[in-house]
């Protein structure tokens, strides 16, 4: 009988781990977690701005200055 209750312990703790896991790993269902995740993508595609140049005005403001 022994035998049977380690494996049935055996057995529950592995169900037990298996959905833990599970638990942690799904994706959420909600409509804004997609919208959250589609932000995400976008902002991870879109090209980095390009610094931006100093004008002809402040130039001259910084050598007369």
């Amino acid at each position: 009988m022994s035998n049977l209750l380690y494996l049935a312990l055996a057995v529950v703790l592995s169900a037990v781990g298996v959905l833990v896991l599970w638990f942690r790993t799904r994706r959420p269902r909600s409509m804004n977690a997609h919208i959250e995740e589609f932000a995400r993508e976008l902002e991870a595609l879109a090209p980095e701005p390009e610094p931006r140049r100093p004008s002809r005005e402040s130039m001259r403001e910084r050598q007369s200055g």
